[in-house]
């Protein structure tokens, strides 16, 4: 490329000095004819020639642009290349642990606890502990399921901090994700027991089977593009209203509105955590076929939907403030988290088709859903604790 590139800039010199030297002689020849013939036809010749050389400036001028082009993008290939061997082992591991991705199971049971707490004034302390490893436990088994099903059909081929491509063993990988999953769902079933809610084993085993559909066979309806849809039904109505009914302390507690509207603002920040996941895999997906949404809308329509869904995220909070669904103090702190909501879509709009830094655009997706979540839960408690002008109950160990 680079050779070719300065070819055509000698071959761009000499030309204008040949073109330097066809005028020369031009002038000459109006020189040798009779001089009102000479002017007339010096005129037209000049005009000629000097559209000519406008013209083949323009396509010198083209061509120098377009080797430019082609130079700068394959100095970007091989920054991107050395970028991507230059990443350490450790560094492979750390995002294949996918620590921060966690928050997922630590928002529901949050959210779901204070919208008891403001409904009955009682916390668990020990149920919420117990609650939250069991969860930890659960969303360990879908990330090591998910990479051992991905590196099944060839969606993680590229992948590089997959647990399988990092360790070599599809089997040992499997057998521990299942081992976590019987152990996670063993923890819940022991807290549901103890609790007396039959309606939360049954809510907390459809959030599972959700999470089963989404990835194992013969389901494996995230490559029909319904991963999202499962994981805001997963981790929105079912988790979060199942850690409510926990947390209540009482067999009889009603589903409230309240815990109805804090289920679906949960459920729609972790499905976007899931959608964004997904903007630097989009060509092994359709190379596999998987045809998440980001596959059938492409980077430049997924940028849109996410700018729609913060869009609708805080419409839906100001709505559920003026119909007086959810406590005043959870939609002033929630308002508060805003910033992050832009820093989210500025972000994704600005680096979609980049696929080194879109990567990052999970991560700031868990950002707004662990402050926004965080700040719909303290809003809760706020409201209990202002309501009743004293302090609240003791926590029960």
């Amino acid at each position: 490329m680079a050779t070719a590139f300065r070819i055509s800039n000698w071959c761009s010199v000499f030309w204008l000095f040949g073109s330097c030297f066809y005028m020369q002689r031009i002038v000459w020849i109006y020189q040798v004819l009779p001089l009102p013939d000479a002017s007339r036809t010096k005129q037209r010749m000049e005009m000629r020639c000097n559209k000519t050389i406008i013209r083949q400036l323009h396509c010198v001028q083209g061509r120098y642009r377009i080797l430019l082009k082609c130079r700068a993008e394959l100095n970007d290939s091989h920054v991107v290349e050395e970028k991507e061997e230059s990443i350490s082992k450790a560094t492979l591991i750390w995002r294949a642990i996918k620590l921060p991705m966690y928050t997922v199971a630590l928002i529901p049971i949050t959210v779901g606890s204070a919208a008891a707490y403001l409904q009955t004034g009682q916390y668990f302390g020990k149920r919420y502990l117990m609650l939250l490893f069991s969860s930890v436990l659960i969303i360990a088994w879908l990330n090591l399921s998910n990479d051992v099903y991905d590196f099944e059909t060839g969606a993680d081929k590229n992948k590089k901090e997959s647990v399988v491509n990092l360790f070599g063993s599809r089997t040992g990988t499997h057998v521990f994700a299942w081992l976590l999953l019987a152990l996670g769902f063993t923890g819940l079933t022991w807290v549901s027991v103890e609790a007396g809610s039959l309606r939360s084993i049954f809510l907390l085993a459809c959030a599972v089977f959700c999470g089963y559909i989404y990835q194992c066979p013969p389901f494996r309806l995230s490559y029909l593009g319904l991963g999202e849809p499962l994981c805001f039904a997963a981790f929105g109505p079912f988790a979060t209203t199942a850690f409510y009914l926990l947390q209540s302390g009482t067999r009889e507690l009603s589903i409230s509105v309240t815990i109805v509207s804090s289920s679906i603002l949960v459920g729609l920040t972790t499905s976007l955590i899931l959608f964004c996941s997904h903007f630097h895999q989009i060509d092994d997906d359709k190379a596999v076929g998987k045809f998440s949404p980001l596959v059938r809308l492409g980077s430049e329509g997924g940028a849109k939907v996410v700018k729609v869904a913060v869009g609708t995220l805080y419409s839906l909070l100001f709505i559920l403030g003026l119909s007086q669904t959810l406590p005043f103090s959870s939609i002033v702190l929630c308002a508060l988290t805003l910033p992050v909501g832009k820093l989210v879509v500025s972000f994704v709009e600005k680096n979609h088709k980049d696929k080194t830094k879109i990567f990052m655009a999970k991560y700031y997706c868990v950002r707004l859903h662990t402050v926004f979540g965080a700040a719909l839960a303290a809003g809760m408690v706020a409201a209990r604790m202002f309501a009743r002008k004293q302090l609240p109950h003791a926590i029960i160990l």
